[in-house]
């Protein structure tokens, strides 16, 4: 047993996060019901790409929310939730008529998560945009890339996800707890912009102490770091170094035959010259030769892998990570394999209120 099952989440379907944190929720046990448009409505939402992951463990219902009749069986479903989540821009939402005041008023303890890229309030609450925009007003995105190039766009992680998704489901977990409570619900209000900033919390307080530039490529975790960067390997391929610790560092110099006395490991001045000296040595061998080499040492050395390698890893495969070339349910509750995401199904929305009335019952 999965540790939400018995909560019910209603989903309106959506793009980037609100999607990502529907799958989370049902891949922990929560039974999700996505909402999509109906034919008559318009085109469905990313039905195509990424959906074999990211609409997993949910069984979906086509709806018009402008048909007074799809309204009313809405609002019976979710006078059967537990949460509501969505990502449309502010207002929309209340424009359909199913804004947090409706739904609350009829179900005190309802959580409502809404997700976006500048928050529900603000000066650019209504503005359009996309991952790259958000994470670009927070900060993080400039500091991330090589110090002569523009900042490098860490793929949607860092807003979508991270910053959105994963601070969505963070919230509406906690007002789900508070709720069963108090039994009054709450808003979650999740901004990609906030979750982003809040992401590089850690940069901002080195950054006031001194100890973080914004120089990209100059600092201790932006590669800055020659013992904390990849390398490219002879074969084409790349390895990640992270040997941080001063007795990693040490293990690091040792399986690349470079003197201690010749590498002081804090020596900004230095680190120029050591980045170049440890290119040219891992230039020498294939990535695997070195990934071979450094294993089972403590200098953090570990082959940077593609897409398509990763989930034939020993170490992936070993912990089922993957499954059909697609990543399983994580976190996991209990040692052994990832609970199986459960089975989906298409409904309509008559059979999505009846089954939901008949389980309720």
């Amino acid at each position: 047993m999965q540790p939400l099952n018995g909560v019910r989440i209603i989903e309106f379907d959506g793009l980037g996060p609100v999607t990502f944190a529907g799958m989370m929720l049902a891949d922990m046990g929560a039974e999700v019901l996505r909402l999509t448009r109906s034919e008559s409505a318009g085109p469905a939402v990313f039905d195509q790409v990424g959906g074999a992951v990211l609409h997993r463990g949910r069984d979906v219902v086509p709806v018009d929310l402008k048909n007074p009749d799809d309204k009313a069986a809405v609002l019976d479903l979710i006078d059967g939730a537990d949460a509501v989540i969505e990502g449309y821009r502010p207002g929309v939402l209340e424009r359909l008529g199913f804004g947090p005041n409706v739904l609350q008023a009829r179900r005190p303890a309802l959580v409502v998560g809404r997700v976006t890229g500048w928050g529900q309030t603000g000066p650019l609450a209504q503005a359009v945009g996309h991952d790259l925009n958000y994470i670009g007003l927070s900060g993080v995105l400039y500091a991330m890339g090589e110090a002569d190039r523009p900042p490098a766009p860490p793929l949607n992680l860092v807003g979508d996800y991270g910053g959105g998704a994963m601070l969505l489901v963070v919230g509406v977990l906690a007002a789900l707890i508070e709720a069963r409570a108090t039994g009054q619900g709450r808003v979650v209000d999740a901004a990609m912009t906030d979750g982003a900033a809040l992401l590089g919390g850690l940069f901002q307080a080195l950054r006031g102490q001194g100890l973080w530039s914004d120089r990209r490529g100059a600092n201790l975790l932006d590669g800055g770091a020659p013992f904390y960067r990849c390398y490219g390997c002879r074969d084409g391929g790349f390895v990640a170094v992270a040997a941080l610790e001063p007795r990693f560092y040490a293990a690091l110099l040792q399986g690349l035959d470079v003197p201690a006395e010749e590498a002081a490991q804090y020596d900004r001045d230095g680190w120029p010259g050591l980045h170049a000296r440890f290119a040219a040595v891992f230039a020498r061998r294939d990535r695997d030769d070195w990934a071979a080499h450094f294993a089972g040492t403590e200098a953090c050395v570990t082959p940077v892998l593609s897409l398509s390698e990763a989930a034939d890893h020993p170490h992936n495969r070993a912990r089922a990570t993957f499954d059909q070339g697609l990543p399983t349910p994580a976190p996991r509750f209990e040692e052994g394999p990832p609970a199986p995401a459960r089975h989906s199904s298409a409904l309509s929305l008559d059979q999505a209120v009846a089954r939901w009335s008949e389980r309720a019952g």
